[in-house]
């Protein structure tokens, strides 16, 4: 059997160490006999106007989605409670397209817990409104995507004790986890 591809969905091109994240994560990815297909692409041209390089990003992202055979999310809060809104887009695509879909998150404490964490500090918008709490990692349907569509749970920290958002233990346990599975 040839060696699947992984999109390696994220905000870690974000990163300022982005290319090197990239490729520690093909590194893991081919250990386990995977093949990583990062976003991240230093190729762009970022001179060109934002409405014409928005664009290209998404289109270029889409390719690569196409291309390849699973997804390997980093669902880890990144600038609020919550996964990346974009990579939520990416997971959603796999899911549509009937792919295997695996995720994970390097912070251990619970979804509830950051909500109301964030409401202190950024009250909403109405009072009265509730906080999603089934002590899971992120919104159910973030959990539920990740469960139903690879086969197996969100990826946490082991130890219950959270990582900074560039570790690489989580993923790779992870990408393990998504060898193994598509296997079957």
């Amino acid at each position: 059997m040839p060696a699947l591809k992984a999109y390696l969905a994220g905000p870690d091109v974000f990163l300022p160490n982005a290319a090197a994240q990239a490729e520690a994560k093909r590194t893991i990815c081919a250990r386990h006999g995977l093949i990583g297909i990062s976003p991240y692409n230093p190729e762009l041209d970022f001179s060109l106007p934002a409405a014409v390089l928005w664009r290209r990003i998404y289109l270029d992202d889409i390719a690569m989605m196409q291309g390849c055979d699973l997804i390997i999310a980093n669902l880890t809060p990144f600038r609020g409670a919550s996964a990346d809104a974009g990579t939520l887009v990416e997971l959603g695509w796999f899911l549509g397209q009937g792919r295997p879909a695996f995720g994970y998150s390097n912070t251990a404490e619970d979804f509830g817990a950051r909500s109301r964490a964030q409401m202190r500090a950024s009250p909403d918008p109405l009072p009265g409104i509730e906080v999603e709490d089934f002590g899971l990692a992120d919104n159910l349907m973030i959990q539920g995507a990740v469960e139903y569509g690879g086969g197996v749970s969100l990826h946490l920290p082991p130890d219950g004790r959270s990582r900074a958002f560039d570790a690489l233990d989580v993923f790779e346990r992870c990408a393990a986890a998504a060898a193994l599975e598509t296997r079957r």
